[in-house]
């Protein structure tokens, strides 16, 4: 399978050193079944090389593995746990390869580090789609440890079973933090039956992973669903408006994606931003067109085709430029919102008129989101 490597030269000064021992008799026995054992350690680390899938030479290897391995499980914070994937759930990184370096390996890259498969599901509430099949599903990515968000979500937009007519279910997608508390994560679930945790290192980072899962989630629990929406836990989301540009006669029932469209977008090459891509992950001066990953729309047929093509697109940090590609790989555009305007980021105040016409917008805290919920909310005319 793979070509057959050298005799190292370390392996050579070693069997030299005990042949020059032996000859003299100068090591005891036991040094002498020492140094057969090392050789024999050796030969079977070359042979293990020798007949590798991989065209990589073994450092090479141990390269792509150090530095992938390293940056999708860094966090963010210096004083993070060092909390690791259980080892029989790790990405074996040194099956990173290219097409045109390995025509014998169908669809080129294989269980990279964001693949979603190489991660289990250790929180799952796997029936929540089966019972009443919902019209939208809401996944919100948060922090194990950001409780405030999520409660806040519970109280204002995703609080409500039934939009306009259709079932909505609203789920948090959370990764492994080790300064967690574990037993107050299971009650909150028992509570409110709308956790999903993955095996992954919960950071800024892992983004990417994190996305994918949520991915392979949708494909695999909740495939009955018609859309799905990942939309960031800081958002204002005005669910009414959402659910009935869904609904309006027209719109894309397969192969969508919309919301804030991001057009020839330079990648950030500046090792000071916290958006910084090397070239070595993602080569090219400039993303494909993506959606902006604050919230973006999805018909559900989708999440399983990002997962089978993911497998031949190298991972980078910014999820949803990734989301992006793997659009653009599989031949396909994001479409632009019937109301682009409704997809907003940031606001600079709180107005009740202009709420009641968008979609989305950025909000700087829980609190905010709540206070302007009730605002929203109350009787009277919003304009």
């Amino acid at each position: 399978m793979g070509r057959q490597e050298p005799v190292s030269g370390g392996e050579a000064d070693l069997r030299r050193l005990c042949a020059k021992d032996l000859s003299h008799h100068k090591i005891p026995l036991f040094r002498f079944w020492f140094c057969g054992l090392l050789m024999l350690c050796l030969l079977v680390f070359v042979a293990s090389l020798a007949f590798s899938d991989s065209v990589l030479s073994w450092s090479e290897k141990l390269f792509f593995h150090r530095r992938f391995y390293w940056f999708f499980n860094q966090s963010h914070h210096n004083n993070a746990p060092a909390y690791r994937v259980h080892p029989k759930h790790k990405v074996i990184l040194s099956t990173i390869i290219n097409n045109t370096e390995s025509p014998a390996v169908p669809g080129g890259l294989q269980y990279h580090q964001a693949y979603p498969r190489n991660y289990q599901f250790v929180m799952d509430n796997s029936d929540v789609c089966k019972k009443n099949p919902p019209f939208l599903v809401l996944m919100v990515p948060v922090a194990p440890k950001n409780i405030a968000a999520r409660d806040a979500i519970r109280q204002t937009w995703g609080k409500y079973g039934v939009i306009q007519g259709e079932v909505v279910r609203t789920l948090f997608m959370l990764g492994l933090d080790g300064g967690v508390d574990v037993e107050k994560l299971k009650q909150e679930d028992q509570q409110h039956h709308d956790l999903i945790q993955s095996n992954f290192m919960d950071t800024y980072l892992n983004l990417t992973i994190k996305t994918m899962v949520i991915m392979d989630w949708l494909a695999t629990r909740c495939p009955t669903a018609a859309y799905a929406m990942k939309v960031d836990s800081d958002m204002f989301l005005n669910i009414d408006n959402l659910v009935m540009m869904l609904q309006k006669p027209g719109t894309p029932k397969l192969n969508y994606l919309t919301g804030m469209l991001m057009w020839n977008r330079p990648v950030i090459r500046s090792k000071n931003s916290k958006w910084y891509v090397s070239e070595d992950l993602y080569p090219d001066p400039k993303y494909p067109t993506y959606t902006l990953g604050m919230g973006y729309i999805f018909s559900n047929d989708l999440p399983i085709k990002f997962v089978e093509v993911s497998k031949s697109i190298k991972p980078f940090n910014i999820e949803d430029a990734y989301i992006g590609m793997c659009m653009k790989k599989l031949g396909l555009s994001p479409t632009s919102p019937p109301n682009p305007s409704q997809f907003k980021a940031y606001n600079s105040k709180y107005d009740r008129c202009e709420f009641s016409k968008i979609i989305t917008y950025i909000l700087g805290s829980s609190e905010q989101l709540k206070n302007y919920w009730a605002d929203h909310k109350k009787p009277g005319p919003h304009c």
